[in-house]
């Protein structure tokens, strides 16, 4: 039987229109081998946790350039601990501040990649995460 692929959610939340970035994390984990849903532009938190649960993604990717991830991304974590996904591994790409990270980590976001990392940084990150974690079978 061969390995579960990697489920992956990749979301554009808030108002933000610029999703250049987010197809090309998208295109990176596709050829990694990856199944990646990609939700479109300017998500809500509900739409995207309801998105999650309907495809039991492995990861969510969010992809913020508003300056609205102190408010985004733990409202996103809140409604997975709600919806009993809170195994679910959530990152954020995007145009974040140093001084905001740990208070990011703290409610349960696992990374942030910033501007330049490389795209094989994040397929090993999710990669890692992913195959340390506990099965979901």
């Amino acid at each position: 039987m061969s390995e579960k692929r990697i489920r992956v959610l990749i979301a554009k939340p808030g108002l933000d229109g610029h999703d250049r970035g987010a197809k090309i994390i998208a295109r990176a984990l596709r050829d990694a081998g990856m199944e990646v849903i990609y939700t479109g532009l300017r998500q809500t938190p509900e739409m995207i946790a309801s998105a999650a649960a309907q495809e039991d993604v492995d990861v969510i990717g969010l992809s913020i350039l508003s300056g609205a991830h102190n408010t985004l991304g733990p409202r996103l974590m809140e409604l997975l601990r709600e919806k009993g996904m809170g195994d679910v591994c959530v990152v954020i790409g995007g145009i974040i501040p140093e001084a905001d990270i740990p208070a990011l980590k703290k409610v349960g976001i696992a990374e942030i990649f910033l501007p330049g990392t490389p795209t094989q940084a994040i397929v090993d990150f999710i990669r890692s995460r992913i195959s340390a974690a506990p099965s979901k079978a």
